[in-house]
């Protein structure tokens, strides 16, 4: 995908939760939060929830949309022949497993990497892809243990818990880094001048804005690995397990096979941070914890 087309699709989204929260709080009538006799915390607490949770809510609505225009999804159509109709048969069957009353959508994306994912704003909408990469290098158990993963994310209903999530740290963040930044600025102002200076006071809300946030980010992906622990488990439910364990141990050799710059890079999208600190900052456990687990039964 262009480098023109990504800003694209990041500028299209943005102009959305500005211009939906801007409408809303328009509405509503939200005053601002900042008044002559300093911070109005009701205000600030509905600007901080509406920002927080509008963000993140948005962003869940259009990531089927998202994916379809950056990943470049090929959606299967229904009747499909050959290695393609058989692909939406194991998602449909372990979905039907799982619970699923709606089956999701499934796609093929052209990329080398080892792959897949599951979005959507609900279970009864969602895509699950995978990429052709991850199509070339694991045999058809490997990859069944794959989507397995991915369907057990969808009827976990991990799309909407982790944008809760997110909402929640999102508005903490928000709310906390101006109630900090007024009380700093009105320090740096000092007893003989008059009003906060708004430059000071912005720039003081970008940094705790910053700072708070790669505390949040911590909040936010330790229930990440925990949700793919849980998917793990889910997925040796609705198949047999050794296909998982299969899976994640192939993606283990090709984690291994990478070199050390690159390995950093995969190792956020798959195999975790190990027990460094790194880990704390991981979206996904180490996939040696990850095969531990499954081969000890104890999810």
């Amino acid at each position: 995908m262009s480098m023109f087309k990504r800003v694209s699709m990041f500028l299209i989204v943005n102009v959305a939760v500005i211009a939906t929260i801007s409408i809303i709080m328009a509405i509503f009538n939200v005053q601002p939060y900042l008044t002559a006799n300093g911070i109005n915390y009701q205000s600030l607490l509905i600007f901080a929830a509406l920002w927080g949770f509008g963000g993140s809510f948005i962003s869940l609505f259009l990531s089927k949309w998202m994916a379809k225009k950056m990943m470049g999804v090929q959606i299967i159509q229904k009747g499909a022949m050959g290695a393609e109709g058989k692909l939406v048969s194991v998602v449909h069957r372990l979905a039907a497993t799982a619970g699923l009353k709606k089956m999701p959508e499934v796609g093929i994306y052209n990329s080398p990497e080892v792959n897949a994912f599951a979005t959507g704003p609900s279970r009864s909408n969602s895509l699950v892809a995978v990429s052709s990469g991850l199509l070339n290098s694991m045999t058809e158990d490997e990859v069944e243990g794959v989507l397995a993963h991915e369907v057990a994310h969808i009827a976990n209903g991990d799309m909407v818990t982790m944008t809760l999530i997110q909402g929640v740290i999102n508005a903490f963040v928000i709310f906390f880094s101006r109630i900090l930044a007024h009380v700093v600025s009105g320090f740096i102002r000092g007893d003989d001048e008059e009003g906060v200076n708004p430059l000071v006071q912005f720039g003081l809300v970008i940094v705790f804005d910053i700072a708070f946030s790669i505390l949040g980010s911590l909040v936010v992906n330790y229930f990440s690995r925990h949700r793919e622990f849980r998917a793990d488990a889910g997925a040796a439910r609705f198949t047999d397990k050794r296909k998982m364990i299969a899976a994640l141990k192939r993606l283990q050799s090709k984690v291994d096979m990478v070199d050390t710059s690159d390995k950093a890079f995969a190792s956020l999208k798959i195999s975790g941070g190990g027990h460094s600190l790194a880990a704390l900052f991981s979206t996904h456990p180490s996939l040696e914890d990850r095969i531990a687990r499954l081969e000890s039964g104890k999810f």
